[in-house]
């Protein structure tokens, strides 16, 4: 027997996507944080400058973010390949939940925001995640 662990992070995952999806609606992109930038630069007292240090760590510090963002991403699509690679593992072998209440054989799978959901062959359904045995 085979035990599933952690597929549940594919559901994180997902959600993470739509979370992911929203922050880049409200984000905005690298020509526009120039744009602020100069239009900072035009604007200062010419009296009280600011210190061209603060410049460039806003700079980098918007570099940082627009990386992690990409990388996110990338791991996004990671986990979803994972959790489609558990739910082809899955079928039509036997599944057995956690407290043993729901067992059946798999005949189709779904990728639901919460993870691989199983259709089980005696009309059930399993969520496919931590202490779900495959067999």
């Amino acid at each position: 027997m085979t035990q599933v662990q952690s597929v549940a992070s594919a559901a994180g995952a997902a959600a993470t996507s739509k979370t992911a999806s929203a922050g880049k609606a409200n984000s905005i992109d690298y020509n526009a944080f120039l744009q602020l930038l100069v239009a900072q630069l035009q604007n200062q007292d010419p009296t009280q400058p600011m210190d061209s240090t603060a410049y460039m760590s806003q700079l980098a510090s918007f570099s940082q973010v627009e990386q992690q963002v990409a990388s996110n991403a990338k791991l996004e699509s990671l986990l979803a390949a994972s959790a489609l690679q558990t739910a082809n593992l899955a079928l039509g072998h036997t599944v057995t939940s956690a407290d043993g209440s729901i067992s059946g054989k798999v005949a189709s799978v779904e990728i639901t925001t919460d993870g691989p959901l199983a259709q089980l062959s005696n009309g059930k359904s399993l969520l496919i995640g931590p202490g779900v045995t495959v067999s």
